[in-house]
């Protein structure tokens, strides 16, 4: 197939297939004029700032930037590689799919056989759970409550100790080599024979995100070891990148903004049994961050279900070291540990769904597993000690490659050591004297309790970007807010602004110019040398969120700088020495390097 019909084809399915129509089953959209708004399903927000444009065959975010056409987004949002995105919306469109090169034709060819074969195993194992050599494998379901509907679902099958599939493939014209290369057989390093690779096994298909069967697992019915075997890698088959059941889960777990990664495929099975339908498990190896990556497409915190047992409180802590280096704004994970060593199953069999539904909602963030799993490591009872935990803690946060993340993991965990370790006095001030006493000035243990002024011209600035840019309005909402603006007039207009913005899920330059008019704020803006200065100079958003952040970070640099020398002078003058004044000097400066980070971003 030539590149020039290949465009074409592409084109053809983003003329036939409405963009609304595949963004509105995974977000809820609003029609506003010529476009629709919804929140983005790529990054957290309260405020919808996501919008699809039906006419130009776009979608667009403001809060994160997120851009592109109907095929963009069922890869992004739907977790699939180009050519399945392409796929599945040219048979939604009844768009046939044409062929491509005689080489990729061929290599499809081939890998579109191994699925088949996968298939055929597959089949193979369903019809043996049937048959009475399957009898022990069907009682064991039974046992563990799994019906024929479920048996069915799933797919599940029983492996009889005959080399029977290998036989059965055999008779469908299979290759050996293909048994070999797809996990199905193995060759004896005695006589060379081939055997079956699951013997004597309940087994578990597992499929991708396309539902095709791509590997197995096989459990043995009692005490043997090892008691899960899966598929070895294959061609089709990469276990650190495959979440079991992603194929049935991704749906619902969009459908209920959540998605359950738990231990392992019966915990899987058993949940779905009790309606729970957005449960995945990782195969047979610790969380890996090509698993959580997975998750993220489809929920930016998965929950992390274990068993409270000491294994999974291991699994747990295991992927604290996989996801720091990865996390990103607006994406972590979250945990749950059942009570009494119990695995979702138990739990489900002793308490009920219901019940089972409270503790996910219950859930533990991730920096305070990342605390307590600290706080465990040794005692902190001594000094010595205490500089122990902050200096590993403090060396796990280093591994955190985003950094805007690690910042806010650094002021958080600097709180809880000031807090529990140093035991939290933050209340300082000196008399005439030089003595340190309590007085009604507190210091803040983070920047920003204590509130500033900001400076008029960085106000009315900051106040005009806000008119020209009103996207801008939600993302610096807080820092503003860590200062007061003494001009009466500036703050009214601010406070106006956000009123506005609060009320309106997507707010133009035009909308709120309009709101402003309505109660006469129109005429403070309007007065602003700085909003003209704005528009004749065309200063995009981009340029204004830079000036913005950096106009801040200067005016807390500077109250920082103050704080600084107010506690030298405090322990330059005091007769005894003020630790309460010490701790919050070591803070301010811990403070100010991150000021300093920020500004240089």
């Amino acid at each position: 197939m030539e590149n020039t019909d290949f465009h074409r084809f592409l084109d053809e399915i983003r003329a036939k297939v409405p963009i609304a129509d595949v963004v509105g089953a995974r977000v809820k959209l609003v029609r506003k004029g010529r476009e629709y708004t919804g929140l983005c399903p790529f990054h957290n927000e309260k405020t919808p700032s996501f919008t699809v444009n039906e006419a130009k065959g776009f979608y667009h975010c403001f809060g994160c930037g997120a851009h592109g056409d109907v095929i963009k987004f069922e890869m992004e949002a739907g977790g699939l590689p180009f050519m399945d995105a392409v796929t599945k919306l040219a048979n939604r469109a009844g768009i046939p799919i044409p062929k491509f090169s005689k080489e990729n034709e061929e290599e499809a060819k081939h890998r579109s056989s191994w699925y088949e074969i996968m298939d055929l195993a597959a089949g193979y194992f369903e019809k043996n759970l049937l048959l009475p050599s399957g009898r022990e494998a069907f009682e064991y379901l039974d046992r563990r409550g799994f019906d024929e509907a479920i048996i069915k679902k799933f797919r599940l099958g029983y492996a009889p100790d005959n080399n029977g599939l290998h036989a059965y493939l055999t008779s469908k014209k299979v290759s050996e080599s293909d048994m070999v290369e797809l996990g199905l057989a193995v060759i004896s390093e005695k006589n060379s024979k081939f055997y079956d690779f699951f013997r004597n096994r309940v087994i578990i298909p597992i499929m991708d995100k396309r539902g095709r069967v791509i590997g197995f697992g096989g459990r043995v019915m009692g005490d043997e070891q090892p008691k899960y075997l899966n598929s070895p890698e294959t061609p089709i088959f990469n276990k650190r990148k495959v979440l079991y059941n992603l194929n049935y889960a991704r749906d619902k777990a969009y459908e209920n903004k959540r998605i359950v990664v738990c231990e392992g495929y019966m915990d899987v099975i058993a949940q779905s049994k009790y309606g729970f339908d957005y449960a995945v498990a990782p195969l047979g190896t610790a969380l890996t961050e090509d698993q959580i990556q997975e998750a993220w497409k489809i929920c930016p915190e998965p929950t992390l279900c274990f068993d409270g047992d000491n294994a999974g409180i291991r699994a747990a802590v295991r992927s604290v070291d996989r996801v720091l280096p990865i996390l990103k704004p607006g994406y972590s994970l979250k945990y749950v540990f059942l009570p009494d060593k119990m695995d979702p199953d138990e739990f489900l069999k002793a308490k009920g769904a219901e019940e089972y539904d409270k503790m996910l909602a219950n859930t533990m963030p991730l920096a305070d597993l990342l605390w307590r799993k600290n706080m465990q490591i040794q005692p902190i009872d001594t000094p010595e000690q205490k500089a122990m935990f902050e200096k590993n803690i403090y060396e796990e946060i280093s591994k955190i490659a985003d950094d805007k993340v690690r910042g806010y993991y650094m002021r958080d965990m600097r709180d809880r050591i000031y807090n529990e370790l140093r035991g939290g006095k933050n209340v300082i001030a000196t008399s005439d004297s030089g003595r340190t006493k309590q007085n009604s000035v507190r210091f803040s243990k983070e920047r920003g309790q204590v509130k500033h002024d900001l400076d008029e011209n960085v106000a009315r600035f900051v106040i005009s970007s806000f008119v020209c840019y009103p996207e801008l309005v939600g993302e610096f909402e807080e820092k503003v807010g860590m200062f007061e603006i003494k001009n009466t007039e500036l703050n009214l207009l601010w406070e106006k602004i956000l009123d506005i913005n609060h009320e309106h899920e997507h707010l133009s330059a035009e909308m709120l110019w309009a709101e402003l008019a309505k109660d006469n704020f129109d005429k403070i803006a309007g007065a602003l040398w700085e909003l003209k200065m704005i528009k004749q100079r065309n200063l995009l958003a981009n340029k204004l969120r830079e000036e913005i952040n950096n106009k801040i970070v200067e005016m807390q640099l500077g109250q920082v700088e103050k704080d600084i020398k107010d506690c030298l002078r405090i322990m330059e003058t005091s007769e005894s020495f003020p630790e309460e004044v010490f701790e919050r000097y070591e803070m301010l400066k811990k403070d100010r390097q991150l000021l300093l980070a920020e500004k240089n971003i």
